[in-house]
């Protein structure tokens, strides 16, 4: 897994440059940031049953035909199946956050995983609606923990529903 320092570096080796400015800004930025991001982290360690249960109850209200018969959560395996997903979205977005990057997402959850969804029937729709839905919960749960500024939460929810979706979220 990499994370924002090593994709910095990577980027400047792979030009053959010094770090410059923009470098050191961004490493600056990245180790001040990192009390909230490691924050965020434990916020949804101590969680996600919660998290997941709450964003799932949320999702099923929002869209009942998916737990009706014929729907895509119907029948307790399917029903548990969509609860699992969004515990991994929530899981490796967690990861993407300490890392101050989104590489983990692409790498571990999302390459292939709108075309296995769409072989397999699982509606896109309502699987972004949950993620954003997580999203806002552990927005406001970080918030809840004393971080003042949680825009740094969106980019990996963000990006997993940018990734999923067939138009731009």
């Amino acid at each position: 897994m990499r994370d924002a320092i090593t994709n910095l570096i990577n980027n400047y080796d792979i030009t053959g440059r010094y770090l410059d400015r923009n470098a050191f800004d961004a490493l600056k930025s990245y180790y001040e940031s990192g009390t909230a991001r490691l924050q965020a982290a434990a916020v949804i360690n101590a969680n996600s049953a919660n998290i997941v249960r709450e964003a799932g109850a949320q999702l099923f209200a929002e869209v009942p035909e998916l737990i009706r018969a014929g729907g895509n959560a119907y029948t307790t395996r399917r029903f548990s199946a969509c609860l699992r997903d969004m515990d991994y979205y929530l899981r490796y977005a967690s990861y993407a956050l300490v890392a101050a990057d989104t590489n983990v997402l692409d790498e571990r959850v999302l390459q292939g995983l709108r075309e296995t969804y769409n072989s397999l029937g699982v509606p896109i729709g309502p699987t972004v609606r949950g993620v954003q839905i997580m999203k806002d919960m552990v927005k406001a749960k970080v918030a809840e923990a004393g971080v003042d500024n949680t825009s740094f939460v969106d980019a990996p929810f963000d990006h997993i529903t940018r990734e999923l979706s067939d138009i731009s979220v």
